[in-house]
Parts: C-alpha cells; structure tokens; sequence
C-alpha cells in the first residue's frame, strides 16, 4: 500500500518540536515515521514544492531536498490539473480563497486511486 502525504503532516514533522505537539499531531508524527519506514509514501510534485518553498538556508533547502528524493513523486494525468484549475475556478466564484496545492492533491489522490 502506498500513501500520499499531504503538506499539513509533513510539516508537523519536519518544522514543529516535538515537544509542541499535541498528543494527535505525535500520533500522526508517529504514523508518518512508520510509513516512511516501510516505504509506503508517496510524494506529489505540489508537495514536494510546497515543503521546499520558503526555506531561506541553501544548505536547510538542500538537505531537505536530497531527503525529499527518496519519496517517489506521484505522477498525473494533466486531466488531474484542469479539474484542479476548475475546482479553484468554482471556489473563487463562490468567494472562497484556495490554492494550488488544496485543489491539486486531493484530485491527484482520487485520481491515483482510480489509476489504480
């Protein structure tokens, strides 16, 4: 079984102390850790962007970036971003602010499943 990983629990893995976790953000944690483990994550190009976005350090962007490489990356058909773009389309119309990543990896995910 592979999983798809999104920002949100990377991020508690990678930018938070652990001793600032709540008891659901270290299961979590925890959880991340065994999936590394057993190979089983998968990283989406978006992700992968997202985590390396904003790192001022050459060397903290480069590590980073070298761990990051032992994820596979999560191939999508370009289908995945046109709904994408339309999902975001119909959000912005009905006022409600979004980003690339929201409306990419939960269609990458679902598209992935049925890829199968």
């Amino acid at each position: 079984m592979s999983v798809l990983v999104d920002t949100c629990v990377w991020s508690l893995a990678l930018r938070r102390r652990r001793a600032s976790l709540s008891r659901e953000e270290r299961r979590l944690v925890a959880a991340l850790e065994r999936l590394i483990r057993d190979g089983e994550v998968v990283l989406p190009g978006a992700v992968r962007q997202e985590l390396l976005s904003g790192i001022a350090s050459e060397p903290v962007w480069e590590n980073l970036r070298v761990h990051l490489r032992a994820f596979p990356d999560l191939p999508v058909d370009e289908d995945v971003y046109e709904e994408a773009s339309a999902c975001a389309n119909r959000c912005l119309r009905a006022g409600i602010a979004s980003t690339t990543t929201d409306m990419l990896v939960p269609l990458a995910a679902e598209w992935w499943v049925r890829a199968g």
